[in-house]
C-alpha cells in the first residue's frame, strides 16, 4: 500500500469512541473502504481497521480529516507499518 503524503488535513489524529455506538476519528487522510461491518481509514499515524454491525458513515469531511461513524463498535486495529528494507549496496544515511 502506497501512503499519500500530498494530504495533509488541519487536524492530528485522534479517535473518540462514545458508548461503542459513536465514533470520531481526526487526523483522516483516505477511505480506503468502507462496508455495513467494516471500515478501513488510512489516518496520520497509519492504516486503522474498525469492525462492528450495521456501520454508518455519519459525517465525512475530507477537508479537515474527520470521519464520524456510528453503529455497534466491536474492534479497531492499527496496521503495524513495514518495516523499510534495505539492500546490502544501499548507503547509510
Amino acid at each position: 500500500m502506497e501512503k499519500r503524503t500530498d494530504i495533509t488535513p488541519a487536524t492530528a489524529h485522534s479517535v473518540l469512541i462514545e458508548g461503542r455506538r459513536r465514533m470520531r476519528i481526526t487526523g483522516v487522510v483516505e477511505v480506503e473502504s468502507f462496508r455495513e461491518d467494516e471500515l478501513t481509514v488510512l489516518t496520520q499515524s497509519g492504516a486503522l481497521t474498525i469492525w462492528g454491525e450495521e456501520l454508518k458513515l455519519g459525517k465525512l469531511n475530507p477537508e479537515d480529516g474527520q470521519v464520524l461513524l456510528e453503529g455497534d463498535i466491536v474492534s479497531i486495529e492499527y496496521e503495524q507499518p513495514e518495516p523499510e528494507r534495505r539492500s546490502i549496496f544501499s548507503r547509510r544515511k
